[in-house]
């Protein structure tokens, strides 16, 4: 195991929140409640829990690209996730999906690892961009300048850069092959 050394520790638990917030800006739905707490261990995000599993379910979702995953690949290309494992997929009651371990997000460089691969090179859905554009417009405002408050304007600049290239292509990012592009372990 590698220490942390790409993130800073310190803002992880912003990460988390804001991936919350972005997510239902997004209008997706996909991510617990999360929220800045204080715990036994200092300070830290809370998530709300939910009842739902890591199962089987999940990983043949995946590999046959369901229409459930696209908008969890959608959100991980907007907030740059560096460590979407299928095991951050959890399966709720009738066939909800919760995406869940947001920490390591919204990275100024491009750090984009993920199980959901297979999306690459795919035309995403009309009403997942529809989705995206509305989010281009909140960042352009109020929730940019909160967003640039909490991690930085050079974040701030990634993440438009992110929802204006997702924008023009229409497509989702393929592999990288300068560096990994799946997270330790996958599951």
């Amino acid at each position: 195991m590698r220490p942390l050394w790409d993130f800073d520790a310190s803002t992880l638990p912003l990460r988390e929140v804001w991936t919350f917030r972005i997510d239902r800006a997004l209008g997706f739905d996909l991510v617990p409640e999360t929220a800045l707490g204080d715990g036994p261990f200092g300070p830290g995000a809370v998530q709300r829990f939910v009842d739902a599993v890591a199962d089987q379910a999940v990983v043949d979702l995946i590999n046959s690209l369901h229409d459930s995953i696209w908008p969890v690949a959608v959100l991980d290309v907007v907030v740059n996730n560096a460590d979407r494992k299928a095991s951050h997929l959890l399966h709720a009651s009738r066939g909800r999906i919760w995406a869940i371990d947001h920490g390591l997000t919204f990275h100024v460089d491009d750090k984009l690892r993920t199980v959901l691969w297979g999306f690459a090179d795919t035309t995403v859905p009309a009403e997942l961009l529809t989705a995206v554009q509305k989010l281009r417009r909140l960042v352009a405002g109020e929730l940019g300048d909160e967003f640039e408050q909490d991690l930085g304007l050079e974040a701030r600049r990634a993440l438009e850069r992110r929802i204006d290239e997702l924008i023009r292509s229409r497509v989702h990012p393929t592999p990288p092959a300068d560096r990994p592009p799946l997270p330790w372990p996958p599951y």
